[in-house]
Order: C-alpha cells, then sequence, then structure tokens
C-alpha cells in the first residue's frame, strides 16, 4: 500500500505523515461562514450548529463565581475532583439504577476527549474500529488519524435512524477492536430501542475482544416516550465499556467544556495517564458548575426540553410540507435529518447554496459520513421564530 504523502509547508517543515488523515467537524467551518456572512451584513439565521440556544442556568453560574470567590483556582486532580465524581454516579443511579464506582469516573474537558482517548487506545494500522454513518464526524476522523481501518455502521431512515444490532454484529470481524455506538443520535436523532440493544449486547458475547464506547451525550433528550436505554445496565460487558456522556446539551453548557466517562478497571489508568500527559486537569471553577448541576435544581433541564419538543414537531411539519423533501420524526437529540433526495439536489451543494443564497445554515449529510447524501441537518436549537423564517426561506427557494 502506498503511504500518503506529508503535506509540506512554504517553510519545508511538516508534520508526521498521520497528519495528513486527521479530518474536522464541518459544523465549525459553517458557523464561521455564517458568522463572516452576518458580520457584512446578511441575516443568517443558524441551524447548522449542535448548540442549545438557552444561557447556562443562573445557579450553575453562580457556582462557577463562587468557586472562583472562594479561591478554586489551581490544579485538580486529574482525573476530576471527588465530589464531582461522587456526584456522577449518584445521578446514574437515580436516573439509571446503576452502580458506579468513583473511582471509575474520569472529568474530561468536553465529549471529544473521551472519543479520542479510546481510539487512541485501540486504533492502529491492521485493526478495525466500527463507527456510526452518518454519525458525529470525529468518529470517523480520529480512527483515520491511528491508521486504523474504520468501518462505518449503516444508520438507515428505514430503521428510523436506530441501528441495527443484526447488522451490527455482522460487521464485526478478528480485526475488531472498538465499537462506537450513539443513541440519541446525531445527527439523524434516532433512539435505539431496548430490544435491539438486548440483541447488540447478547452478540457481544461471542466478540470478547471488542472494547464498546457508548456516546449517550443525548441521553436525557428524548421524546414521545422513547426510553433511553444505558449500556451501564449490563453487567455482562461492563468490564470492556466506555461510557461518554457530559454536561454541553442537558444543561446548556457547550462553551464550559465539561464531560465525564465511566472507564472499565483495566483501561482507567491509562486514560488517567493520558490526562497527566495531555490536559493536566479540567478548568476548577467549572467542575464546580457541573457540580452543582447535578445535585441542584433541574427545572431548567425539562423547561428546556419542553421547548425543544415544541420546536420538534413544528420543524418535522414544516419540512414534510416542502415540495421533494421528508422526514423522519426523531425521537431524540435536537436534530432532524430530512432526506432531500427529491429536490434533484445533493446535499451538500444544497446545503452551501441554502446558506450563500437563503441565509439559512444547515449541514449537508455527506459531512457525517459516507451514507449521508441524500440529506441534510438542521439543529432546532434555535427559536420558534427563526425556525418559521428559516423553513420560509428554504421553501422559497427550493420553488
Amino acid at each position: 500500500m502506498s503511504q500518503v504523502p506529508t503535506p509540506q509547508t512554504s517553510t519545508g517543515i511538516s508534520p508526521v505523515a498521520g497528519f495528513s488523515r486527521i479530518g474536522e467537524e464541518n459544523a465549525f467551518a459553517v458557523l464561521a461562514r455564517a458568522g463572516e456572512l452576518a458580520a457584512s451584513g446578511r441575516d443568517i439565521i443558524n441551524l447548522g450548529i449542535g448548540q442549545p440556544d438557552f444561557p447556562t442556568p443562573e445557579n450553575i453560574v453562580e457556582a462557577a463565581v463562587k468557586a472562583l470567590r472562594d479561591g478554586q483556582h489551581g490544579y485538580t486532580p486529574a482525573v476530576g475532583i471527588a465530589p464531582l465524581r461522587e456526584a456522577v454516579c449518584a445521578d446514574l443511579d437515580r436516573r439509571y439504577s446503576v452502580t458506579v464506582s468513583p473511582d471509575n469516573v474520569m472529568i474530561v474537558p468536553g465529549g471529544k476527549v473521551t472519543m479520542y482517548a479510546a481510539i487512541v487506545m485501540f486504533g492502529e494500522p491492521g485493526a478495525e474500529i466500527l463507527y456510526p454513518d452518518p454519525g458525529f464526524p470525529i468518529y470517523r476522523s480520529m480512527i483515520e488519524f491511528t491508521g486504523a481501518t474504520p468501518i462505518p455502521i449503516p444508520i438507515r431512515e428505514s430503521n428510523q435512524f436506530a441501528f441495527s444490532a443484526e447488522e451490527t454484529l455482522s460487521l464485526i470481524t478478528p480485526k475488531t477492536r472498538l465499537l462506537i455506538i450513539n443513541s440519541p443520535a446525531n445527527p439523524c436523532g434516532g433512539v435505539t430501542p431496548r430490544e435491539e440493544i438486548d440483541k447488540l449486547v447478547a452478540g457481544l458475547a461471542e466478540h470478547p475482544q471488542v472494547t464498546i464506547l457508548s456516546d449517550e451525550i443525548y441521553d436525557q433528550m428524548t421524546y414521545d416516550g422513547a426510553e433511553h436505554v444505558t449500556l451501564l445496565g449490563y453487567p455482562e460487558i461492563r468490564d470492556r465499556l466506555i461510557l461518554l456522556n457530559g454536561w454541553s446539551k442537558t444543561y446548556a453548557m457547550t462553551g464550559w467544556r465539561l464531560g465525564y466517562s465511566i472507564w472499565p478497571d483495566a483501561l482507567f489508568d491509562s486514560v488517567r495517564k493520558l490526562a497527566v500527559n495531555c490536559w493536566s486537569c479540567v478548568n476548577a471553577a467549572a467542575q464546580h458548575a457541573a457540580l452543582e448541576a447535578l445535585v441542584g435544581p433541574q427545572d431548567a433541564v425539562g423547561q428546556m426540553m419542553t421547548a425543544f419538543d415544541e420546536r420538534r414537531r413544528v420543524v418535522v411539519d414544516r419540512l414534510n410540507a416542502l415540495d421533494g423533501v421528508s422526514c423522519v420524526t426523531p425521537t431524540g437529540a435536537f436534530y432532524a435529518f430530512p432526506n432531500i433526495t427529491e429536490t434533484g439536489w445533493k446535499a451538500k451543494p444544497l446545503a452551501s447554496a441554502l446558506l450563500e443564497d437563503a441565509g439559512v445554515a444547515t449541514i449537508g449529510g455527506p459531512d457525517f459520513g459516507v451514507h449521508g447524501e441524500g440529506y441534510i441537518r438542521l439543529s432546532y436549537a434555535n427559536s420558534l421564530e427563526n425556525i418559521e423564517r428559516a423553513i420560509e426561506r428554504i421553501d422559497t427557494f427550493l420553488t
């Protein structure tokens, strides 16, 4: 196999060849372009970035302010402060009746850090890593960076954008080192039902070499009675399960850069060492804010979810009324993933034209994987007024 050439800079210096494989999350590129257009005087409605439009609840902000005033200015343990790790365990027990030891909890600066850590632990040339497609683009980017082979798990509209246990298990080979699953899912909004997860876990008994990374960052964002099933509830895989979660989506804390993960005993010291080498520890005051988020009032979470649910219904109704567009009703997260095949447009050119010509930021489906063609992603983490205006503009553009 030919080696990927190392890109040369104008100075003649260059990084190692692996950096030529690293990708990115195009939502941030769209966000930057939308900002440029807005700065030039254009009226841009951003349905691209996956970020709640609500402010962080005031009690959480005040907890951070108090921590700073109380002198919480120094390093913390690389794994996170003990009260926060204990609160994570208590929260998981309260919501899912699962027992987790604080000794298995890692506080990290955002959700991506857990993806990075898990993938670099198991990714190397010759290894295979399974990931959802369409799915969060950083999965594939980091897999390719390590030199491992990315194996996409198709996430199909015909399956209400839930993953199929049978299809997922069929993709596992003796080279498979890591399996990444995500429910509730970005970008499609699907929630995989318990019976499928039961089948997946049962089938994994035949593949003891496979570690599982379960991305559950949207675990509190479900609708229409859909149940989020945490993989922590399956004792038979706990010794090879990594769970990803955090505060960004549930508590509108994207800019605080706060996440947590649960690691099995066999891997915990490895991720602790990675923290020491890479980020040292998480911002001290932010950890006290995260503690307040878990132990304080949860009213704001319910209020945000009520608003997201109303917006979800409006988005789906309006999209399904557009010529050439159909949209499955999402049951999780805050994204719609409409099928635009009948419009005659390819997804990325349509997303680009909607931003440049109609003033609506969306993300083309191929930015989430090879199975994303024919779809665009709209985030309904925006006001009802802006959502209505945006879809009116899309309607005008398509007609």
